[in-house]
């Protein structure tokens, strides 16, 4: 299914997942808005869903704010990178990765984020920016068969691709490119050197 590509809509989807946190607790909020297949690192890449079972909310939640969301063109796929501040006082980033449900509600796919010495740098104004279609692509062989009662699944849009690494020594990069009309362009790099 095709949506607007609205940043604002994620913009509000981080800002009531963090709101969550601090009503219902941490690790309950995000048990709540986490798509099946979602990953986080600990420092390994786990099943989120499965990870989240066992976690019990801790007194108080991190809070966090993004900063600016990256759009694909067809509204299914989102990326988000802001600040967090622990109750501690430590800072860190943070990198979502959003989908559409079958509802069209964003659940977060991949959740990553680092300590720093000092938070980012934080635009005066939340921004969001959507990448410019890509046209004519099409996926190789016939289109999948529907289920019966539901449209064909459109091809993918490839506008916004992210990717997630973990090496041996738990360092890792995850990495989102939008694309402008002419090539990709890198918008988040973040690398977390080994531990």
């Amino acid at each position: 299914m095709r949506f607007q590509p609205d940043p604002s809509s994620v913009i509000a989807a981080e800002i009531a997942f963090n709101r969550l946190a601090q009503k219902k607790g941490q690790w309950t909020a995000f048990r709540e808005t986490a798509a099946e297949d979602a990953v986080l690192f600990v420092p390994q890449k786990v099943v989120a869903k499965e990870w989240l079972k066992k976690q019990a909310d801790p007194p108080k939640s991190v809070v966090w704010s993004p900063s600016i969301v990256y759009v694909a063109c067809d509204g299914n796929v989102a990326a988000s990178t802001g600040n967090w501040t622990r109750p501690d006082g430590s800072v860190g980033y943070f990198t979502t990765i959003w989908r559409r449900d079958r509802k069209g509600a964003w659940k977060w796919v991949l959740d990553h984020g680092d300590r720093l010495t000092a938070p980012r740098p934080a635009p005066e104004f939340l921004t969001g920016k959507v990448a410019t279609c890509k046209r004519g692509q099409r996926p190789e062989g016939p289109p999948p068969m529907p289920v019966k009662g539901e449209r064909p699944a459109p091809p993918p849009d490839e506008s916004l691709l992210w990717t997630a690494e973990v090496a041996p020594d738990n360092s890792r990069r995850v990495t989102v490119k939008m694309w402008t009309g002419d090539a990709y362009e890198t918008v988040i790099d973040d690398r977390v050197a080994a531990s």
